[in-house]
């Protein structure tokens, strides 16, 4: 999101603050957050970029299974389900399709923990 106020974008941020990591946006909504360009979709970022090593879900629970099926599509290798993203259906789609799973986690917070 753009909005700075949304954990999102607090997450978006600090993993680019952090430097470690490639952070894009997909969101069709948006052209760029802070100079780095978004993409519309998942499939419009790996027909350009390839496929995303994680993709890093902040949607309702009711749109995981969309986003995993996207996230398959694009040939991620990861998906991250953020706080409160949990459903099952998403889960095990992922799952089945040989993607790593990370649920009901923050990866800002994790990569904090484990950088200690």
């Amino acid at each position: 999101s753009p909005n700075p106020a949304r954990p999102s974008r607090g997450v978006f941020d600090a993993l680019v603050r952090g430097g470690r990591f490639t952070v894009t946006p997909i969101n069709p909504a948006i052209g760029e957050i802070d100079g780095v360009a978004a993409y519309p979709t998942l499939a419009a970022y790996a027909a350009e970029r390839g496929a995303p090593d994680i993709v890093d879900v902040f949607r309702n629970p009711d749109d995981a299974p969309e986003v995993a099926r996207e996230a398959i599509a694009a040939g991620a290798k990861a998906i991250w389900f953020q706080l409160g993203v949990v459903n099952d259906a998403a889960i095990a789609a992922a799952d089945a399709a040989g993607l790593d799973v990370v649920v009901d986690r923050c990866i800002k917070i994790e990569i904090a923990r484990l950088l200690r």
